[in-house]
């Protein structure tokens, strides 16, 4: 089983926060290790907002425990009430991220204490404050996470799969069954890389200067991801429609086959030049594809061959004519956005990715 950089962080972070709060008598380690796992997060603008908003509802816990305390005591009764006020509190202040940690807050502070009750509560609020900031210290300074090196490789990734099905579905050499789990599989990649550009799109750049050039790559990264996504349904129809796909005219498999095999190649190369691994001067040519007017002259050629009682085969067939449509229009548009990007970007080293 590999361990991942967040699994690693969350040990490092708890270790931390014992250590730390083992050299004070007056801490509370469990609190502090325990802090510190539920202020880990995936991204250090995620963990930077975590620790700002735990503050505030540690904070809120930590003077509804006290109030509760002075007031009723800290019977089981009143414990509870105090976890409901500070859960209701802090849900109002549309901060719910913190509830599950409040309310640790308020249980470590209300619990069976003796001596001094003030110290007693500074002492344990202070645990968990040391186990939130242990797990931004870690998530800031050991293995920052690199989301533009993941985003692209999974999407280059994803796309290999992808292009071997279709590749195998367009020849009628696949499993229909089988075909339809790895479809099911790539879905759940994607549902992944759409979430990995949202955690790359909230990381802030550390520079000023740099954010023009993290909007650019947005962009291109998003379309990067659109364009994926059109493959994958040009996969999904090749499989839904395969009987129907299989019973068109030679001609019109073969036409198509020829201009999914030359999109992929482009799509591919636009992908390397992204990251100047192919010839950045090279741009979107269809010199050996076919224009959408042959395509859509053969579908009309095809037309004419199926009778009346045939049309659901067309039907069908046109949905697929129109996904690789798609597909070539947004390659063309993912071509222009990165020959733009590249344009701009010249002399630096932005698209030095390191290797996954």
């Amino acid at each position: 089983m590999k361990i991942g950089a967040r699994i690693l962080k969350t040990g490092i972070a708890i270790i931390l926060a014992l250590t730390i709060s083992q050299l004070s008598p007056y801490s509370s380690p469990a609190f502090a290790g325990i802090a510190a796992i539920f202020a880990m997060q995936p991204t250090i603008y995620r963990s930077y907002r975590t620790v700002i908003e735990q503050i505030q509802g540690n904070v809120i816990g930590a003077v509804i425990a006290i109030l509760f305390v002075i007031a009723f005591g800290n019977h089981a009764f009143f414990v509870g009430l105090a976890c409901m006020l500070t859960i209701m509190i802090n849900v109002k202040l549309k901060t719910q991220n913190t509830v599950t940690l409040a309310v640790v807050t308020v249980i470590a502070i209300m619990e069976s204490q003796s001596g001094n009750f003030f110290d007693f509560a500074l002492y344990r609020f202070s645990s968990v404050m040391l186990g939130i900031l242990s797990a931004f210290v870690v998530n800031l300074l050991f293995l920052p996470p690199k989301y533009e090196t993941k985003l692209y490789h999974k999407i280059t990734s994803l796309f290999d799969d992808i292009t071997k099905w279709i590749r195998i579905s367009s020849r009628n050499n696949s499993e229909h069954a089988h075909i339809k789990n790895e479809i099911s599989n790539l879905k759940e990649q994607m549902l992944r890389i759409e979430q990995l550009y949202l955690m790359y799109k909230e990381e802030k750049e550390l520079f000023k200067r740099d954010n023009y050039t993290k909007a650019r790559k947005l962009v291109v990264y998003r379309q990067m991801v659109v364009t994926t996504k059109k493959a994958l349904d040009i996969l999904k129809k090749l499989n839904k429609y395969e009987n129907q796909y299989l019973h068109s005219p030679y001609e019109f498999q073969l036409a198509i086959r020829s201009q999914i095999d030359y999109l992929m190649v482009q799509h591919e190369h636009i992908h390397l030049k992204y990251i100047r691994k192919t010839r950045t001067t090279v741009t979107f040519e269809n010199d050996e594809g076919m224009e959408h007017e042959e395509l859509l002259a053969l579908f009309m050629d095809m037309t004419r061959e199926f009778e009346k009682e045939n049309n659901a085969y067309l039907y069908h067939m046109m949905s697929l004519l129109s996904s690789l449509i798609e597909y070539e229009e947004n390659i063309r548009h993912l071509d222009t956005l990165i020959s733009s990007f590249l344009s701009f970007h010249k002399d630096d080293d932005e698209m030095k990715l390191e290797t996954s």
